[in-house]
This record gives C-alpha cells, sequence and structure tokens, in this order.
C-alpha cells in the first residue's frame, strides 16, 4: 500500500447541496486472507454539529463532534455528544452521504521507508512528513489489516537514539470475529508504537465518571502483535 500524501489528500461530497470537502485523516485497509479482496475505509477530519449555510447562529446548541468515515459500500458517522447517546455511531450506505463522494487520494511523491530509529529520529528532526502503517492480523478469522496515518505527535530522545509515535484518531477494526458489515467492527482510537513489532491501542469507549452518567472517552488499552512501518513522504 504506496503511502498518502495526507497534505493533499481530500474526499468531496456530490452536493448538489453541499459539495462538502472533507480532509484525510487516516486509511484503513481491511483484508480478507480466505478471498484475497479488501476494502479500504477512509477517515476524515472531524468537525461540529452546524446549521450549513444559515445566515447566522451557524453551530447548534446542543453541539456534538461529527466525523466521517467513507468505505466503498458503507460509510460510518460518528456523533459524540456530552454524554453517551444511542446516535453516536450510524452505519449507512456510502452513496447516502453527501450523495456519493469523489476521491482525491494523492500518493506521496517520493518515499522513503525509514528502517531504524537513526533514521525516523533523522527524518523527524529535518520536519519531514512521516506516514505509519500499522499492520494487524487474526490468524482465527483470516483478517488483516493495515492501518495508515499522518505521523502528528512523534516523541524522540536524541542521545538515547529512541522514538516514541503517538497519533490518531484512526479507524481500528476488530478482526476478533468476522461482522456481517466491516463498518460494524471499525471503532476509532489512537495508536502508539515505539517498535517495530506491537502496537498500543487507546478505544474511544462508553466510560462512566458517576454513578449515573456515562461519556464516551479514550479510555480502553488494547496491545496487538504488529508490525510497524514508517515512511518519510515528500514531494
Amino acid at each position: 500500500m504506496t503511502p498518502l500524501d495526507y497534505g493533499r489528500s481530500f474526499i468531496l461530497g456530490n452536493g448538489p447541496q453541499n459539495e462538502v470537502r472533507f480532509w484525510v485523516e487516516s486509511r484503513t485497509r481491511i483484508i480478507d486472507e480466505e478471498t484475497g479482496q479488501h476494502k479500504d475505509y477512509v477517515q476524515t477530519g472531524s468537525c461540529k454539529s452546524e446549521d450549513t449555510f444559515a445566515a447566522k447562529n451557524l453551530f447548534y446548541q446542543d453541539n456534538y463532534d461529527f466525523m466521517p468515515i467513507f468505505g466503498p459500500d458503507d460509510g460510518i458517522i460518528f456523533r459524540r455528544k456530552a454524554h453517551l447517546t444511542s446516535g453516536y455511531k450510524s452505519c449507512l450506505p456510502a452513496i447516502e452521504m453527501w450523495n456519493g463522494q469523489k476521491y482525491r487520494l494523492a500518493e506521496g511523491q517520493k518515499i522513503t521507508e525509514l528502517k531504524s530509529n537513526r533514521e525516523i529520529c533523522e527524518a523527524t528532526y529535518r520536519f519531514v512528513p512521516i506516514v505509519s502503517q500499522t499492520e494487524i492480523w487474526n490468524q482465527a478469522t483470516k483478517l488483516r489489516s493495515i492501518i495508515e496515518c499522518p505521523v502528528k505527535t512523534l516523541n524522540t530522545n536524541r542521545q538515547r537514539d529512541l522514538y516514541q509515535v503517538d497519533t490518531g484518531p484512526i479507524a481500528l477494526p476488530d478482526l476478533s470475529r468476522r461482522y456481517k458489515r466491516f463498518v460494524d467492527s471499525i471503532r476509532l482510537a489512537f495508536v502508539a508504537f515505539n517498535a517495530p513489532d506491537f502496537a498500543d491501542f487507546v478505544i474511544e469507549s462508553p466510560t462512566s465518571i458517576n454513578e449515573t452518567t456515562e461519556v464516551l472517552h479514550y479510555s480502553q488499552l488494547l496491545t496487538l502483535t504488529a508490525e510497524n512501518r514508517l515512511y518519510a513522504v515528500e514531494g
């Protein structure tokens, strides 16, 4: 999977009422090893609930975070209010999301895989855009996934020659069982890793803050065996 140039990758709605443009924030490929087929799910930047093209008072009073994920057949819309609601995750046919989409997924022109801690650190200090790919799998279900995103936060230590990625949100599929639709398996998460062979995830989940109130918060921790790859993407 050739890394994207995330600074130039967008999705545009078909309109006609609203040809909204979304900036691409991550891409998740889910691979069915039984058939050899795969589907890509493209997560875009979040916004706030709004009264589009109104004359005034553009934000809704009962406001919420709004984030879509687009797939070839079905998509997802996440609506995160201040408290947990049944409408948090909606899965629907992609054609019903802004009358379908136009994809502009720009692949990087000059791509260099960073194969050592030293190379990762040196690219960081040169302010080169870096993209990560985290590959996970489940041998029992024969499902595999590659989660790709621009690295927004990258910790380094010059003296010890160490790095640590911490970035998101990303679309994390549950590969532990086969769902009727791939979109049903997808959750929002952040990913962290500092080695090539494992990844830690913190997943957005219902979280109790007292005896009567639940909110959505990145609180569920998960560690998976993984293959992590980092790329410098220039040009």
